[in-house]
């Protein structure tokens, strides 16, 4: 069984900057798309980033695309997602997804087959 932890969320002021980490542990499949989402309060949970470890292609939401940097660390099993030039918009609840079933990470957010438990970051102005 796949689990997804995170961590490095908290708070922080705008212009700052925090790296969440997601470790992984179960694998089974040798490749998986990664992503990050997040969900603010009263708004639809959405994709941040996401990675197909077999290629390393990469995926960023308009709003955050010069901002964050996805990256993976295989050794580690360990994803992460560095923020920088954080907004008070950034504010949310951040989950780690993961799931095997495809080629890329064409896969809908309902679709991914596992996920973290998630970890806030809140930023002030």
């Amino acid at each position: 069984q796949v689990q997804l932890v995170e961590s490095g969320g908290g708070s922080v002021q705008a212009g700052g900057s925090l790296r969440l980490s997601c470790a992984a542990s179960g694998y089974t499949y040798r490749n998986y798309c990664m992503a990050w989402f997040r969900q603010a309060p009263g708004k639809e949970r959405e994709r941040v980033a996401s990675i197909y470890t077999g290629t390393g292609n990469t995926y960023y939401g308009d709003s955050v695309k010069g901002r964050f940097t996805i990256s993976q660390d295989n050794a580690k099993n360990t994803l992460y997602l560095q923020m920088n030039s954080l907004k008070p918009e950034d504010t949310g609840m951040y989950y780690c997804a993961a799931d095997p079933s495809r080629a890329s990470c064409y896969i809908r957010e309902p679709d991914f087959a596992y996920w973290g438990q998630g970890t806030q970051v809140t930023v002030s102005s």
